[in-house]
């Protein structure tokens, strides 16, 4: 028969190891949770930053492409605008019709 002591003693060593393995599941479960959240962030951060690089490269070719058309000379100059002449103003003749109602209001 085994005495009050040694049972106690099996209480207790069974109860620190059960706490000790949910201790460490749950620590576990934390540290993957926080590796996820930093992933997560950091390819959040990584999209930012090739998001701001591909703007600036879109910037970089529009000037370059703006460059390009103000340098060519074979492009004839452009037309100057013509002058604005007065001329008599002209109206059109329109008839307003109301569309036929069939509801009674």
């Amino acid at each position: 028969m085994i005495g009050k002591f040694e049972s106690n003693k099996d209480l207790i060593q069974e109860l620190t190891s059960s706490g000790a393995k949910h201790v460490g599941n749950i620590a576990s479960i934390i540290a993957g949770t926080v590796a996820e959240v930093t992933k997560e962030i950091g390819e959040w951060v990584t999209d930012a930053i090739e998001m701001n690089e591909a703007a600036a490269a879109a910037r970089r070719d529009a000037a370059e492409a703006r460059r390009e058309v103000d340098l060519e000379p074979d492009d004839p100059a452009p037309a100057a605008p013509k002058p604005a002449v007065a001329t008599e103003t002209s109206f059109v003749d329109a008839e307003v019709v109301e569309p036929e109602v069939d509801e009674t209001r």
